[in-house]
């Protein structure tokens, strides 16, 4: 199952324990936040975390609940790239780029209607979805792809300026991140 293998991907580059005091999400596990965890209902340290405890929230909160599966079954790359986007950025940001790069890309919404930038998979952003791949082909996962990409880097570079503790963090976001 393709959500499996994503999750073991997004652990093995989130790693292990980490309380770094650059970062701003602070004390993870395994790339889930202290805040995602307790909201999870996880009460515990977060040193101690289980591993089973951590794919079931990337699997629920990160891939079912946002409806990435639906979005998957249409363009898994871009699935995937969602998936590791709002681990990395939060869920709103990340489906908020498939709707700009969507809208962006419906040439003056002649293929298909615009759709809000709500940061929620909703019917619309299926149906803009689905209508953008019917027009632009197999090549149109691609280039959409390659949007979100430039999207998630541009917002990585203006992390860094705004926030210079992230600076520490740039060069590992654009190598592990950007595809």
């Amino acid at each position: 199952m393709m959500i499996e293998k994503l999750i073991e991907d997004v652990i093995e580059r989130e790693g292990g324990y980490s309380d770094d005091p650059a970062d701003a999400g602070g004390e993870t596990r395994f790339g889930i936040t202290a805040a995602v965890a307790r909201a999870q209902g996880y009460r515990g340290a977060m040193r101690d975390l289980p591993l089973a405890t951590a794919q079931a929230i990337y699997r629920t909160v990160y891939w079912s609940a946002p409806r990435l599966d639906a979005v998957a079954e249409r363009a898994p790359d871009v699935a995937a790239i969602l998936f590791d986007t709002g681990v990395n950025m939060g869920l709103a940001v990340a489906i908020g780029f498939l709707q700009r790069a969507l809208n962006a890309l419906n040439r003056g919404a002649r293929d298909y209607p615009d759709n809000a930038v709500d940061g929620r998979i909703g019917p619309a952003t299926l149906a803009a979805l689905t209508g953008y791949l019917a027009h632009r082909g197999p090549a149109g996962e691609t280039v959409l792809a390659k949007a979100i990409e430039a999207l998630r880097g541009e917002r990585y570079v203006t992390l860094a300026e705004r926030r210079p503790a992230d600076e520490a963090f740039l060069y590992g976001w654009l190598a592990n991140r950007i595809g």
